[in-house]
């Protein structure tokens, strides 16, 4: 929301264009914002609507447009007080190609836009207005936004506020909410049943219902070739996860897959929003994307709750910490931060040897900083691989993020995974 009302204020803005998965609440921040912010509100969608196929398929006069969609909408509005909404775009391709004629004809017009991801990045034929639109991820709650979702307001301001000596004094009321956000993860729709109910199983037939959901979405948007390909993936991600290296094996979607098999299907995954790719760096330098591998990467999912659905993992498993738990639960740990990083705004690297005897979790590029970041699932805070790291490669900070509390030792920070968002989102500007 804030992101939002900046995008108001500033002069000479372009059409904003929401990218994000399907259900993380891209509509609901649109329609929130037009009515906190704006006299009115004009909500277009563009589903199953034929009729709106047809203002888009003449040519790209916006005066044309707008009229249209006075006559669609059946109310007059003008571009002082008015924002424009513009729902799932990808149904009408030639509606996002507007955007450009919007920008450079019609800029007084505020108009904020989304769609599914996978419809817009992959649609035949669509020309993606380049330059002429400001883009806005939106992603599921991340830990801090549950925590103010929860009624938790002084625990995440304390993170907000990089208050570590409070927050090490209420490390055992965090950890008990990052538990419980390990299985209710942030898509809204379960954190508001776990609001309204607190009702963990009530919790877990709200992710079922959206995996169902994106399953039968996918034979909506995918080619039919790619369908049951696309599948085999995603239902693989769990296992590939659960493994100690967490490596993508494509043995593990079909035996004897290979490769080229399912390289399309990933990029429908990525496409949609549904998975974040985290590749191999051989060496960390600058730029960190100058040593990728891009044959080596490991594939983490939108939601740690949707992960822990996915797996079948019993709420009393993830929170009372028993042996299935720690078994598993570096698997959500390693998927929370990349939740994180993501937030934070870093794209997702690690590091391993080419034998892979030693490995670190994440490799962060901030600004000319190469920052290696370990991640332990419980206190248990040897930290072999990144010492051996560290004495390689000598970078400025090194960074290892467990559920032990904020503490800066003689060659490493230590963060707690609660704060790991915000301490990474803030570590640029302190370095300058």
């Amino acid at each position: 929301m804030q992101e939002l009302r900046s995008w108001k204020d500033r002069k000479n803005h372009k059409p904003l264009l929401l990218n994000g998965a399907r259900q993380v609440g891209k509509t609901w921040l649109m329609k929130e914002f037009g009515h906190r912010y704006y006299k009115n509100v004009v909500y277009i969608n563009f589903d199953n609507r034929e009729s709106l196929k047809s203002i888009f398929a003449m040519d790209y006069d916006t005066d044309r447009i707008i009229s249209a969609l006075r006559i669609e909408c059946g109310k007059a509005f003008t571009a002082e007080d008015t924002l424009l909404i513009f729902d799932e775009l990808q149904e009408i391709p030639r509606a996002l190609a507007s955007l450009k004629y919007f920008c450079e004809n019609a800029p007084e017009y505020h108009i904020i836009a989304a769609g599914s991801l996978m419809g817009i990045a992959l649609h035949e034929g669509t020309s993606f207005p380049v330059g002429k639109v400001e883009l806005l991820e939106v992603h599921p709650l991340s830990f801090k936004e549950f925590l103010y979702a929860v009624n938790e307001e002084g625990l995440a301001d304390a993170i907000q506020q990089r208050n570590f000596s409070l927050l090490n004094a209420f490390s055992d009321k965090l950890s008990h909410w990052l538990r419980l956000y390990y299985y209710i993860g942030g898509m809204p729709e379960a954190v508001q049943c776990y609001i309204n109910t607190d009702d963990l199983k009530e919790v877990r037939k709200i992710q079922k219902s959206l995996l169902r959901f994106y399953e039968n979405d996918f034979s909506k948007h995918i080619p039919k070739d790619q369908f049951p390909r696309v599948q085999m993936v995603w239902h693989s991600l769990p296992a590939q996860l659960a493994k100690e290296n967490r490596k993508f094996i494509y043995g593990l979607v079909r035996e004897g897959a290979r490769a080229k098999d399912y390289e399309l299907a990933i990029e429908w995954l990525q496409a949609y929003g549904l998975i974040h790719k985290s590749i191999r760096v051989s060496k960390p330098g600058l730029p960190l994307i100058s040593y990728a591998e891009q044959n080596s990467f490991k594939l983490f999912l939108l939601d740690t709750g949707l992960l822990a659905a996915m797996s079948d993992i019993p709420a009393k498993v993830l929170l009372e910490g028993t042996r299935i738990f720690t078994e598993f639960k570096g698997a959500f740990t390693e998927q929370f931060a990349a939740q994180e990083l993501i937030v934070a705004g870093k794209k997702l690297y690690y590091y391993s040897t080419s034998n892979s005897s030693a490995e670190i979790d994440f490799i962060i590029q901030c600004g000319e900083n190469i920052i290696p970041l370990e991640v332990k699932a419980e206190e248990n805070l040897r930290a072999k691989s990144l010492r051996v790291f560290c004495q390689k490669y000598a970078p400025q900070i090194a960074l290892r993020s467990s559920l032990s509390g904020y503490r800066e030792e003689e060659w490493l920070t230590n963060v707690p995974l609660y704060s790991l968002a915000e301490y990474i989102s803030t570590l640029e500007d302190s370095l300058f």
